[in-house]
């Protein structure tokens, strides 16, 4: 059985900053992207940043210059910097990876549980 779980989530004034991070554990044989989506009430989940098994990123425009993806193989992690946040930033942030359970399986999408993000203006 595969865990995402996110941690860095809270409550921040615009301008701050925020790094969330989100570890995989369980049966992995490995990764391939891993990424970060948002959710804000009443609209649709977005996808904000995502890394591949090769370190390519690629964002959403609304972040881009603002936040950073990266990730940590050894540690099974991706993060998410945050800088310079807007109130329209604030939304549930949700991790996601493509993971292969053993060297038979394929890339299935797994999903963490979400962690809050609250800019105030």
């Amino acid at each position: 059985q595969v865990q995402l779980v996110e941690s860095g989530g809270g409550l921040v004034q615009a301008g701050g900053s925020l790094r969330l991070s989100c570890a995989a554990s369980g049966s992995i044989f490995s990764i391939n992207a891993m990424g970060w989506y948002r959710q804000a009430p009443g609209k649709q989940r977005e996808a904000v940043a995502t890394i591949t098994s090769g370190e390519s990123t690629n964002y959403a425009d609304s972040v881009k210059g603002r936040f950073t993806i990266s990730r940590d193989n050894a540690k099974n992690t991706v993060y998410l910097q945050m800088n310079k946040l807007k109130p329209e930033d604030t939304a549930v942030y949700y991790c996601t990876a493509g993971i292969r359970t053993t060297f038979y399986e394929v890339y299935d999408s797994y999903w963490g549980q979400g962690t809050q993000v609250t800019v105030s203006s």
